[in-house]
């Protein structure tokens, strides 16, 4: 389980709590996010992030495994998916991308900008704060949006919040442009390859929108998709309940088995 931008591994709890009778599950806090160390000089990028999440399963001697990606999750686990296309079992996808795209809102934009960028996402917890309340269609329980928050109280926790703003792609001049390019190619191969796939979405994702779901049901046109029109960003939290059955059979169906959606 692999989670974006400004999650951490909490936002799969349910998830863990859901599968482990039955599987490993292993749910990783980025570096800089969540309990995982937040190193105020290293090189957040999203090559960085594949490299460490291959290095955590090689070291925990994982020769295969599916994955549940989210946000930035997304291109951090397909990076390495179309690495070690061998080591993929199966792959739940949950309003993300692992493509290039122009679309980036506003107030996302802001959080990039010199200097006063910095000042919001981390001076004033101006990005992880209103995903708290922006990123569901139900509002969470107090404790719970504490707990999203936890991690990212102070300045220097929030380094890896901004370095995630920062590292999107939007031009070829990025560093992070030729790693993007490369996983969005290598998409076509997984696709071919047949792996199980799952796409759960959430219509009022107001950034990770139709488009982004339109867009992996292209490239994948054999996965079994789900649209879940009262579901926000937080997916996992606006619609457990009509989510959990459906990943229990996709995890309990033996590959080659199909489900019309």
């Amino acid at each position: 389980m692999v989670h974006g931008n400004p999650t951490w591994s909490y936002y799969y709890r349910n998830l863990i709590s859901l599968l482990a009778e039955r599987y490993r599950v292993i749910a990783v806090d980025n570096m800089g996010c969540g309990l995982s160390d937040k190193p105020q000089k290293y090189p957040y990028r999203l090559q960085t992030h594949i490299d460490n999440l291959s290095s955590l399963l090689n070291y925990l001697e994982i020769e295969r495994n599916s994955l549940i990606v989210h946000d930035w999750g997304g291109a951090i686990g397909m990076g390495y998916a179309v690495s070690f296309p061998e080591r993929i079992a199966k792959i739940v996808i949950l309003n993300t991308a692992a493509f290039r795209s122009s679309r980036i809102p506003l107030r996302i934009r802001i959080c990039r900008w010199p200097l006063f960028g910095a000042m919001l996402v981390r001076g004033c917890n101006g990005f992880a704060a209103p995903a708290s309340h922006m990123a569901v269609t139900k509002p969470l329980e107090r404790k719970v949006a504490m707990a999203y928050l936890s991690p990212y109280d102070s300045w220097k926790n929030r380094v890896a919040i901004h370095a995630f703003v920062r590292d999107i792609p939007l031009s070829s001049d990025h560093p992070s442009y030729e790693t993007l390019v490369r996983i969005e190619n290598g998409l076509a191969g997984l696709a071919d390859s047949l792996h199980p796939m799952l796409i759960l979405w959430g219509a009022k994702d107001f950034c990770f929108n139709r488009y982004f779901y339109q867009e992996w049901c292209h490239r994948f046109p054999d996965a079994e998709h789900h649209y879940f029109v009262h579901g926000g960003h937080y997916i996992l939290d606006d619609c457990l309940d009509e989510i959990s059955p459906i990943l229990l059979n996709f995890f309990q169906r033996k590959t080659g088995d199909s489900t019309a959606s």
